[in-house]
């Protein structure tokens, strides 16, 4: 009797079992975030440190950059990278040094590959020194390949640029993109080759300075092998309707079926100085309507920007450019710093609200 009525519940509880496995409803897929890049160019950060400068995050608490900014958000950090340097700091062993230590403190890393020995940008491109003397195109592309290859396999970036600001080509004046569009091209496909070679895993992103005009470059470089398109914003130079980077990024998403990174921008918390070297930003004609150069207007303005990304289709990031260059050689520095007023710390070299934007 026992047995029977046993045998009649574990029946019942199969039979149950069954059923419900049948008509259980198929949980969907999760939803995974991709990566959104919240980052900062520090590539004076180790000179400021090696100075002995002492930062103090939002509670006046003394805390290195990398702490108070990982706590904020950031968590790429962007890294200019010069051929040979005429002072040690953006040179090769040095980038790769801090580089390895980022990545050791979680952040993910973002390398500028200059092409050149000194700042390269719309306004100048220049070919490194060793390389002048190349006699001609095809040993050029030798050398644009040894040297991808070296940066490739010993630092493998998560993020890497093939030049900067390269409006008008780069490693002048064989690249020139007007007067030499298939060199220009075919010295972008050299580099990106040999980081597909030795860090296939690197995002390889091509930086254009500006909005508005953009559309035109990618257009000239659509047959490279790249995969993030990088801008660059300053609203004194590139135009000042910040509410367009929206509309902006969707369209070079559609056009082109690449995301879109701002990979430059800033903004001023003040219109004084704190050095006695000129500052990029100074006078209230350079500013954005409805943002003042006040501690609030740079978090303002900042937080627009990264609203605006996060609204558009295909946006992935937002990096600032400048923000640890304080005056750290003293305020009587003649070279010292042409952006301690955009940078993320006061003149008391304690951090400022914008850096809220990067959490939010």
């Amino acid at each position: 009797m026992k047995v029977g009525i046993g045998l009649t519940i574990l029946l019942c509880s199969l039979i149950l079992s069954g059923c419900e496995k049948v008509n259980a409803p198929e949980l969907p897929e999760p939803i995974v975030e991709p990566f959104f890049i919240s980052g900062a160019d520090l590539s004076l950060l180790p000179q400021i440190e090696a100075a002995g400068t002492v930062l103090f995050n939002a509670d006046s608490l003394s805390e290195p950059m990398l702490t108070t900014l990982k706590e904020a958000g950031v968590n790429t950090v962007r890294l200019r990278l010069w051929k040979d340097p005429a002072s040690p700091g953006h040179d090769f062993s040095s980038v790769k040094y801090f580089s390895q230590r980022l990545k050791s403190e979680g952040f993910k890393v973002w390398l500028t590959v200059h092409y050149s020995d000194t700042w390269a940008d719309p306004g100048s491109q220049q070919m490194p020194q060793k390389w002048k003397s190349l006699p001609d195109m095809n040993s050029l592309l030798d050398s644009v390949y040894a040297y991808s290859s070296a940066i490739a396999k010993e630092m493998k970036p998560d993020y890497i640029q093939i030049g900067n600001e390269i409006n008008n080509g780069f490693l002048h004046n064989f690249g020139n993109r007007y007067t030499n569009p298939g060199n220009f091209r075919q010295l972008l496909d050299t580099a990106a080759s040999a980081i597909r070679e030795f860090s296939p895993e690197s995002k390889i992103i091509l930086h254009y300075a500006g909005i508005f005009t953009a559309a035109e470059f990618y257009e000239v470089v659509k047959t490279v092998d790249y995969d993030i398109i990088g801008l660059s914003y300053y609203p004194m130079w590139h135009g000042k309707p910040v509410d367009t980077l929206s509309t902006i990024i969707s369209s070079l998403n559609v056009t082109f079926q690449k995301p879109v990174v701002i990979a430059e921008t800033s903004y001023p918390f003040t219109l004084g100085w704190n050095d006695y070297t000129n500052n990029i930003v100074g006078l209230a004609n350079q500013l954005h309507e409805g943002y003042p150069a006040t501690p609030d207007g740079q978090y303002q303005f900042l937080k627009k920007v990264f609203s605006e990304v996060r609204a558009s289709n295909g946006g992935i990031g937002v990096c600032y450019w400048g923000g640890e260059w304080v005056s750290f050689r003293g305020p009587t520095a003649t070279n010292g710093s042409s952006y301690e007023n955009q940078a993320f710390y006061d003149f008391e070299f304690k951090a400022l609200p914008v850096i809220k934007a990067f959490g939010e």
